[in-house]
C-alpha cells in the first residue's frame, strides 16, 4: 500500500458546498419571513389600497418559499422520512401558490398599468393646474401693478407729471434700465426725445417719424420688440463691451387736438402717437414675458386717457385764465367808460350852465332891443341875432338830451295828459312858420284816438315838433299833413310787433310833406347823429343833424319804432313813428278833482307894481334878468348873495328869482331859510323860482325837495319871461321846460 503525503483539506469539497448552501438557505428563509411582515405593515398603514387579496396570496407564496428553505437546513445531514415528507409538502404548496400567483399577475398587470396611466394623467393635470395658477398669480400681479400705476398716473392732471410718473413707476415695477418717451414735434414730421428715466439724454434729440421701426410700432396697438441698435432705442451711450438688454416699444395715442389749443403741442387734426421705449438691464439673460408686455400696453392706454384729461383741464384752465383776463379788461374798460361818461357829463353840465348864462344875456338883451325903435336894417340884425341864439340854445338842449340818452340817465316822466290838446298846441306852434312859407298844415285825429293818455308829454311833444319842424323846414311848396291814429297791426319791421293790451295802446303819427324828398339809400343815415343827406335842400336848410337821432332814441325809450318813407328826390317823404302810451281812466275833470282850485289871475300884458327880488352871483346875468322884469313893469330888487337875499326879502316881494349854481346844495338852503322866515305868515311868503342853466332831472327834484315853487331855464327871452310870470301868478307853481 502506497503512502500519500498530500495534505488533506479540513472540509471536504462537498461538505464545504453543503455548508455554504446551509448558510444561504438560512438567510433566505429569514429574508422571506421578513417580507410578509413588511407587506402586512404596508397594507395596515395604507387607507386605500386595491388588490389586498393579491398581497395575501403573494405573502403566502413568500412564506412558503421561506419555509422550504428553512426545512432544507435539515436535509444536509442524515434525516428522517418525516423531514423528507415535510420538505416535499412545502415544495408542493410553494409550487401551487407560485403558479396561482403567476396566473393572477397576468390579469392584474394591465390594471396596474392603467393605474400608472391615470397617475401620469393626474400628474400632467396637476402640472397644468400649477401653470394656470401661476398664470393667475401673474395676472393678479400684473393687475395690481396696473392699478398701482393707474393710481399714480391719475393722481395728477399735469401732463408733465403724468409722463414722468409713468416712466418712474414702469422703471421700478419692471426693473428697467432705461425708459423714454418720444413726443411728436410741432410740425409732426419728427419725434423728439422729451422724457427719460435716467436723465441721460438731451431733450433736443430728434428722429424722423418715417423710420421703418417707428411705422412698425405705430401700426399696431401691441408692444413690439425692436432692435437695441435702432435710433429710438439708443437711450444710453455705448461704452465697453456688454450685451444690450431686450427693448420693446409701444405707441401712446394722443388726443385729437383739433378742438384744443395746448401750448407747445402740435396743432393737428389727424391722429398722432407718442412712442414709449423700454429697455431691460444689459448683460442679463432676462427676457420680456407676455404679462410684462400686456402691462406695458395697458399702461400706454392709461397714459393716453390721463393725457386727454390733462389736455382738457389745461384747455379749460387756459380758457378760464383768458376769461378772467377778458373780465379784468372789460371791468377796466367799464370803469374807464364810466369815468369818461362822468367826466363828459360833468363837462357838459358845467359847459351847459356856463354857456346858458351868456346866452341868457344875449337872448334877453336882443329881445329887449327888439322892443325899441329900430331901423329895418337894425331890426333884421337883431332878429338874426335872436334866431341864431335860439338855434344855439336848441343845439345845447339836443346835445344834453343825446348825452343822457346814450348813458341811460334820462328817464321818462310819466303822467296823464290830454293827447288831443297836445296836437293842437303843436299845430299852433308850427303854424306861424308855415304861414310865412305859405304851407298849409292839416291835422287829422282818428275818432277812436283816446283823449287822455299816460306818458311823457314833454318828450312826445319834442318828437312831433322835430318831425313836423323838419317837414316845414324842407318844404318850399305844397302842403303838410299830420295824422294820429291807434296802431292796429304793423309788419313794417320784423323786429317790432304791436301788441296792445287793455292798459296801453300804440299811437301812430304820420307826417307827410311835399318837400325835397330823400334818396332811399340815404334814409338809414337820417337817424345817425350829426349826419345829413347830400341834397341841396338839406345843405341849405341848416341844422345840427341831431333832431331825428334824438327822436329815434326817444321813440325807442317809449318802446316804439320810427322810419321814413320816400320815393326819391323831389317827391316828398313821410315820417312815421309808433309809441306806447297808457290808457288813462276817467276824464280830465276827475284827474283834477283832488287839486285845490286857485283863483285865476288874468294874464298880464304889464306887471306894474309887481315887486320882484332877483338873487344872482353873476353881475351880467343879474342885470339882464332885472332888465327883462323892469321892461315888464316890475319893481325889481337885486342881491348878489344868499345872506343878502335872506336879509332883504320881505312880504312885499311877490316873486323871488334865485340863481342855482352848480354843484352842491348850498344855494338850495336859502329856500329853506326863507320858508322858516315866513313860518307864521305863510300866505304872505313870496313865490320862489330857481333860475338855472342845468336841465337834468336832479335839479327839478332838488328844487321840489327844498320847497321851491318853480324852475326857469336859461336863456330867457322877454316873451318867455312874460308868459312865465303870467303862469306863475295863475297857478302858483311852475316847472317850465324840465
Amino acid at each position: 500500500m502506497e503512502v500519500c503525503n498530500c495534505i488533506e483539506p479540513q472540509w471536504p469539497a462537498d461538505e464545504l458546498l453543503m455548508k455554504y448552501q446551509y448558510i444561504s438557505d438560512f438567510f433566505i428563509a429569514i429574508a422571506y419571513f421578513s417580507i410578509p411582515l413588511e407587506l402586512i405593515y404596508f397594507v395596515k398603514k395604507s387607507a386605500v389600497f386595491p388588490y389586498r387579496w393579491v398581497l395575501v396570496q403573494f405573502g403566502a407564496f413568500i412564506v412558503l418559499c421561506g419555509a422550504t428553505h428553512l426545512i432544507n437546513l435539515w436535509t444536509f445531514t442524515t434525516h428522517s422520512r418525516t423531514v423528507a415528507l415535510v420538505m416535499t409538502t412545502a415544495k408542493g404548496l410553494t409550487a401551487a401558490v407560485s403558479c396561482a400567483t403567476a396566473l393572477m399577475l397576468v390579469h392584474i398587470i394591465p390594471d396596474l398599468l392603467s393605474v400608472k396611466t391615470r397617475e401620469l394623467f393626474l400628474k400632467n393635470k396637476a402640472a397644468e393646474l400649477d401653470r394656470e395658477m401661476g398664470l393667475i398669480r401673474t395676472q393678479e400681479e400684473t393687475g395690481r401693478h396696473v392699478r398701482m400705476l393707474t393710481h399714480e398716473i391719475r393722481s395728477t392732471l399735469d401732463r408733465h407729471t403724468i409722463l414722468k410718473t409713468t416712466l418712474v413707476e414702469l422703471g421700478r415695477t419692471l426693473a428697467l434700465e432705461e425708459c423714454a418717451l418720444w413726443m411728436p414735434t410741432r410740425t409732426g414730421l419728427e419725434l423728439q426725445l422729451s422724457y427719460t428715466l435716467r436723465q441721460q439724454h438731451p431733450v433736443e434729440y430728434t428722429v424722423p417719424i418715417q423710420l421703418p421701426v417707428i411705422n412698425q410700432v405705430f401700426g399696431t396697438s401691441r408692444a413690439v420688440k425692436i432692435s437695441p441698435n435702432s435710433p429710438v432705442a439708443r437711450l444710453r451711450p455705448v461704452t465697453g463691451k456688454y450685451m444690450l438688454g431686450e427693448v420693446v416699444a409701444v405707441r401712446v395715442p394722443l388726443l385729437h387736438l383739433s378742438n384744443f389749443q395746448i401750448n407747445n403741442w402740435p396743432e393737428l387734426s389727424t391722429k398722432r402717437y407718442a412712442l414709449m421705449v423700454l429697455m431691460l438691464p444689459s448683460d442679463s439673460a432676462r427676457q420680456w414675458h407676455v404679462h410684462e408686455l400686456e402691462l406695458v400696453e395697458v399702461v400706454a392706454d392709461q397714459v393716453a386717457v390721463a393725457l386727454s384729461h390733462a389736455a382738457i383741464l389745461e384747455e379749460s384752465m387756459r380758457a378760464r385764465d383768458l376769461l378772467m383776463e377778458q373780465n379784468v379788461a372789460l371791468d377796466l374798460a367799464r370803469r374807464e367808460a364810466e369815468t369818461a361818461i362822468r367826466a363828459r357829463n360833468d363837462f357838459l353840465a358845467v359847459m351847459n350852465h356856463e354857456m346858458r348864462t351868456p346866452m341868457h344875456a344875449i337872448i334877453a338883451l336882443s329881445s329887449l332891443l327888439q322892443e325899441t325903435e329900430l331901423t329895418p336894417e337894425q331890426r333884421l340884425m337883431v332878429e338874426t341875432i335872436l334866431k341864431s341864439s335860439n338855434l344855439l340854445a336848441t343845439l345845447m338842449n339836443d346835445v344834453l338830451d343825446l348825452s343822457r340818452l346814450e348813458d341811460g340817465s334820462l328817464q321818462l316822466e310819466l303822467g296823464t295828459f290830454n293827447l288831443h290838446t297836445l296836437f293842437r298846441e303843436i299845430l299852433s306852434l308850427i303854424k306861424p312858420i308855415a304861414v310865412v312859407k305859405k304851407l298849409p298844415i292839416t291835422l287829422n285825429l282818428a275818432p277812436d284816438l283816446p283823449e287822455f293818455v299816460v306818458g311823457d308829454e314833454k318828450r312826445l311833444m319834442q318828437i312831433i315838433l322835430n318831425i313836423v319842424g323838419n317837414a316845414v323846414k324842407f318844404s318850399k311848396q305844397g302842403s303838410i299833413s299830420v295824422a294820429a291814429l291807434v296802431t292796429k297791426s304793423d309788419t313794417r319791421a320784423a323786429d317790432f310787433f304791436v301788441v296792445p293790451t287793455g292798459s296801453h295802446f300804440y299811437l301812430r303819427v304820420k307826417v307827410k310833406d311835399s318837400g325835397a324828398g330823400i334818396n332811399p339809400q340815404d334814409i338809414p343815415k337820417l337817424f345817425t347823429k350829426f349826419a345829413q343827406t347830400q341834397s341841396l335842400a338839406t345843405r341849405s336848410s341848416g341844422g345840427s343833424g341831431l333832431g331825428l337821432a334824438i327822436s329815434k332814441r326817444f321813440v325807442n325809450l317809449m318802446e316804439g319804432n320810427i322810419w321814413i318813407e320816400s320815393d326819391g328826390l323831389g317827391k316828398g317823404c313821410t315820417a312815421i313813428f309808433d309809441v306806447k302810451l297808457g290808457i288813462s281812466e276817467g276824464s280830465n275833470e276827475s284827474k283834477q278833482s283832488g287839486i285845490p282850485k286857485v283863483p285865476a289871475i288874468p294874464r298880464h300884458a304889464n306887471f306894474s307894481g309887481l315887486k320882484v327880488l332877483v338873487m344872482d352871483e353873476n353881475g351880467v346875468s343879474r342885470m339882464v334878468t332885472k332888465g327883462l322884469l323892469v321892461h315888464l313893469g316890475c319893481e325889481v330888487t337885486t342881491v348878489s348873495s344868499n345872506e343878502e337875499c335872506l336879509r332883504v326879502v320881505s312880504q312885499e316881494h311877490k316873486v323871488v328869482f334865485m340863481d342855482v349854481c352848480m354843484p352842491g346844495v348850498e344855494n338850495y338852503q336859502i329856500a329853506i331859510r326863507i320858508h322858516e322866515k315866513f313860518t307864521k305868515q305863510r300866505h304872505q311868503r313870496p313865490l320862489l323860482v330857481a333860475l338855472t342853466g342845468n336841465t337834468d332831472k336832479s335839479t327839478k327834484e332838488k328844487c321840489m325837495s327844498f320847497g321851491l315853487d318853480g324852475v326857469l331855464l336859461k336863456p330867457v327871452s322877454l316873451d318867455n319871461m312874460r308868459d312865465v310870470l303870467s303862469d306863475l301868478l295863475e297857478r302858483r307853481v311852475l316847472y317850465e321846460g324840465m
